[in-house]
This record gives C-alpha cells, structure tokens and sequence, in this order.
C-alpha cells in the first residue's frame, strides 16, 4: 500500500500558502488546485484551513510533526536550502545525524519540513 495524500491543517492559508509553495515546488511537488500540490509518485498534499479557536492537533486544530523527504543528493538538498532563502524564508542549520544531513524547515504554523541525505 502507498502513501496517497497528507492533509496539514493550517492557522492561516493566506501565510502558509506561500511557504509551502515554495517549498513544495524546490522538492518536486507540483500544484495541481488553489491549495493541493502532487508529485510523480502520486502523493498530494493539502492544506487547509484550521477551524479558529481549536487545539493544535484537534480534529480541525493545525497540526503534524514532521514531514520528511529524502534529497537524492547533498546538491539538492543545499538547492532546496537557498531556493527557501531567495524566496525569503528561514533557513536552518544543517544538522548531521551519523553520515546523514537534514534541515529542518518550520512552517509559518512551526510545523517542520524535514529535507534530508543519505549518502
């Protein structure tokens, strides 16, 4: 069985949508509607917007403690680093876990993106 579809509840599509634009689009998802990107293995991901007033991790609260790709190589991973940067976005350190690297990016809710390699 394959992973079909994430859905991250958001405090705010307005600020979210751009993050996860750019974001998305550095690590091969493209935007197939208003608020759902999809890649060539199938997996969409939407976002949308958190009920107001809720907890973080409700039913309709935002929330989701990381997502994680893999960068097939330490270039791309640097790539997808300065692409989030020149879009104007904060960048973390590179963190080392053994032989593998990972950035950890937050999105405008802190919820984290996790783009890592394995060499």
């Amino acid at each position: 069985m394959k992973l079909d579809h994430l859905v991250i509840m958001v405090r705010s599509l307005e600020t979210s949508l751009p993050w996860y634009d750019a974001m998305l689009g550095l690590i091969g998802f493209t935007k197939s509607r208003d608020h759902v990107w999809g890649n060539e293995d199938g997996v969409y991901i939407d976002l949308k917007q958190a009920e107001p007033e809720t907890r973080d991790y409700a039913r309709y609260g935002p929330g989701l403690n990381h997502l994680g790709f893999t960068a097939p190589t330490l270039d791309i991973l640097h790539a997808v680093r300065a692409g989030m940067a020149a879009a104007g976005f904060e960048v973390p350190d590179i963190q080392a876990f053994g032989d593998s690297t990972a950035t950890f990016f937050k999105d405008p809710d802190g919820m984290r993106i996790e783009v890592s390699h394995y060499p």
